[in-house]
Parts: structure tokens; C-alpha cells; sequence
């Protein structure tokens, strides 16, 4: 018998090649028949979490399924949103999505309160796209007071931001600082000419904006194309839409 050992291809004497063994740096979780594969460490990366102390051996594993991996009697489906959230930081998820609830009472037994609170945001954002958008330009025709732009949804704010932009010496200086009132207001004082030689321009074709009027068409045209139609418009007297002295759209 030894001498037949002795003979053996050593190879034949190794383990196979083919075998993959488990890396310490991986965890493999079943959370209610899904099974999931992660890092160490991306599961580790919420200080005082479930599954940090589960991947620190801070907890003692309670059950195990037919594998040895640990099993987690909790929802599986909707786990894939706690990873991702573990993996990229931030949270992603499709705007039909139906069970942020479930998402976060999930999240909650984790004891993840940075995803709490992403799922929270998420939700009020979702509330905020379901409920009409008010768009309202007033003019008082007083250069002391100028145009004002008040819109529910801040997205068009920051689209006019994003098309005008000031020009001053042969230089684009971005969007007035000076005319910024809050995330949903834009209060535009003296926009003719804020400081000496400088300008606010369209963007796209470098268009002067040298007018109240130039400028509410061209804020009335943003909220066209963006789904909003006009509900009123005050003091039309003067025949012309961006001669009023207040619009009012919803989208």
C-alpha cells in the first residue's frame, strides 16, 4: 500500500483547484430564502448597525440555514435596497416603487438610520411630484422691486438659473448671486444692468435679456415647454400676455 502511495501524481494529493472556498472577506446572509453575497466590510460600514455587529462577530450568529450561512427572518426581496444603500451610499430607487414602507420599518430593524431617513426624503419628494406645481411671475413695473418668479417646484427655479447667466467683461459670471431669494424664488432687482458693463445673457444663443417683457416670455416659454399651462393673468389691458402684471400657471 505504500508503495502504491508512493507512486501517486502528488497533484492527485492536493485539493481540487475546482473547489471555491468561501473568502473571510465575504459574508453570504440568507434574509428569508434570498440569499446575498457582500464584502466585510460594506456590510460593517454603519457603525452600531444589525449587520456590522453581525459582520464584526459582534453578535452571536442565532440561526443558521441547511448552508451555515445566517440566516435573517426578514423580507428578502426588499434587502436588495439595504445593500445597495450599504454599497453606493446613497439611495436609489425606481419612482414606481410601492413599498418604501416596508423599506423602512426594514430599516429600522437594522437599526440604519441614515437609510430611515434617505426612505423618509424619498417619500416626501414622491408626495411633492404628485401634488400641482404653482408658477407665479409678478412685475410691478418698479425697478426697485423688478420681476419676481415664485414656483412650488424648485426644478424650474434652478432651469431659469441654468438659462440666464450674467456676462461682464468678456466673462460668463454664472447666475446672480444677488438675485437669489430661496430654493423657490427668484427675486430679479435692476436685471438690465446690475453693475457697470454687465448683462444678463440666455445661454444657449447668447441672447440679451434687455427687457421685463424678454425676460418674462422667455420664463413664460420654460414653463410651456415644461408641462405648465397658463390658469391667469392679471392687468391684460395691454393686450400681451408678458405686459400683465402677475401670470399664473400649474402643471
Amino acid at each position: 500500500m505504500e508503495n502504491q502511495v508512493k507512486h501517486l501524481n502528488p497533484d492527485l494529493l492536493q485539493p481540487s483547484k475546482s473547489i471555491k472556498r468561501s473568502s473571510s472577506s465575504t459574508i453570504t446572509l440568507n434574509v428569508g430564502g434570498h440569499l446575498y453575497a457582500a464584502l466585510r466590510q460594506t456590510l460593517a460600514k454603519h457603525q452600531g448597525s444589525l449587520l456590522e455587529e453581525i459582520a464584526n462577530g459582534k453578535k452571536p450568529v442565532q440561526h443558521v440555514d441547511s448552508m451555515g450561512n445566517t440566516f435573517i427572518d426578514r423580507d428578502g426581496h426588499v434587502f436588495r435596497h439595504v445593500l445597495n444603500f450599504l454599497r453606493l451610499g446613497e439611495l436609489l430607487l425606481p419612482n414606481d416603487f410601492k413599498e418604501a414602507g416596508l423599506l423602512r420599518r426594514e430599516a429600522e430593524f437594522y437599526h440604519l438610520g441614515a437609510l430611515v431617513q434617505a426612505v423618509r426624503e424619498w417619500e416626501q419628494q414622491q408626495a411633492a411630484r404628485q401634488e400641482p406645481a404653482f408658477l407665479e411671475v409678478t412685475d410691478t413695473h418698479e425697478r426697485s422691486q423688478g420681476l419676481k418668479v415664485y414656483c412650488s417646484d424648485p426644478n424650474l427655479i434652478e432651469a431659469v438659473k441654468g438659462r440666464l447667466v450674467q456676462v461682464s467683461k468678456s466673462r460668463l459670471d454664472g447666475f446672480p448671486k444677488e438675485f437669489e431669494v430661496s430654493p423657490n424664488t427668484i427675486q430679479f432687482r435692476h436685471f438690465i444692468k446690475s453693475e457697470t458693463g454687465s448683462r444678463l445673457i440666455i445661454m444657449k444663443d447668447s441672447t440679451f435679456v434687455c427687457t421685463p417683457e424678454s425676460l418674462k416670455l422667455e420664463i413664460m416659454m420654460l414653463a410651456l415647454r415644461g408641462g405648465y399651462r397658463l390658469l391667469t393673468s392679471l392687468d391684460s389691458s395691454h393686450g400681451s400676455a408678458v405686459q400683465c402684471e402677475a401670470l399664473h400657471f400649474v402643471k
